[in-house]
């Protein structure tokens, strides 16, 4: 499955640290290998890995492509992100 990192999310993994980045990267290869995971509630079209406590990326799958939308590193910024759509 081919990965592809939208525009905000390549500017969310610019301003995270080197270990984090890591992270993302590595949690992204696993999401291609074994999709989907867990699905977003409320019917939003997205699905979220927890990649550590606080971090969180917000994926869509569409045919053969997983689209990573964002890299949030808190989840403080994954919630005001998530309750936008309420």
């Amino acid at each position: 499955m081919k990965i592809v990192f939208s525009e905000k999310a390549e500017k969310e993994l610019d301003d995270t640290d080197q270990g984090l980045r890591k992270l993302f990267l590595k949690h992204a290869e696993k999401i291609a290998l074994m999709p989907p995971r867990r699905h977003m509630k409320f019917g939003l079209p997205f699905n979220v890995e927890e990649v550590t406590r606080q971090a969180r990326i917000v994926y869509n799958i569409e045919e053969n492509t997983c689209y990573i939308l964002h890299c949030f590193k808190t989840h403080k910024e994954y919630e005001r992100w998530y309750k936008s759509f309420k």
